[in-house]
């Protein structure tokens, strides 16, 4: 991160750029790759007060610059209050980030479902044995009819000897429907 320390009208000691040197260090735990940040300090005397104005611009990858100016009559106190408005933005910024790219609760857990649906395919799958049907060879509607009288079921499917699908089927009087 390249640090730049400006005094407009005002001469900087070394406890002053120490002490900005600090707290721009301190923007540095929010890991946001800050390219460069810039401190300036000006002399500001209205009425007779003196004040100082610290601004400071930092500048961030995929963002515009952030630029905070704070007025104090204090230096120090000026950098502070600038310093704390500089983190309070940057862990916003941190957050938002942070946020944006996790996922929901809710996504988790339907991924965990969807997963747990694919075991129990994959096992399914090793289960289901391929066999022939009985569906496409031509069946009369006699032996059909012996079929669905032999099984439980309540209705069978079949090809007639002239290749139309039938459907047969138990009424609740005992007797059949044919389709």
């Amino acid at each position: 991160m390249n640090v730049s320390i400006v005094g407009k009208q005002f001469d900087l000691t070394d406890a002053i750029k120490s002490h900005i040197e600090s707290a721009i260090s301190s923007l540095e735990k929010y890991n946001l790759d800050i390219i460069s940040a810039r401190a300036v300090v000006t002399a500001d005397e209205r009425n007779g007060k003196k004040g100082f104005n610290v601004d400071f611009i930092i500048t961030l990858p995929n963002k515009n610059s952030v630029v905070i100016k704070q007025k104090d009559k204090d230096v120090y106190a000026a950098v502070d209050l600038a310093s704390e408005r500089a983190k309070k933005v940057l862990r916003r910024h941190n957050d938002k980030i942070k946020s944006h790219k996790a996922e929901k609760l809710e996504e988790i857990e339907a991924q965990k479902i969807i997963k747990d649906e694919q075991k129990a395919y994959a096992q399914l799958a090793d289960e289901i044995v391929p066999m022939q049907l009985d569906l496409y060879k031509p069946t009369e509607l006699e032996e059909a009819v012996e079929k669905l009288k032999e099984s439980e079921k309540q209705f069978l499917v079949f090809n007639d000897i002239d290749s139309h699908m039938r459907v047969i089927f138990k009424r609740n009087d005992g007797t059949f429907g044919l389709y």
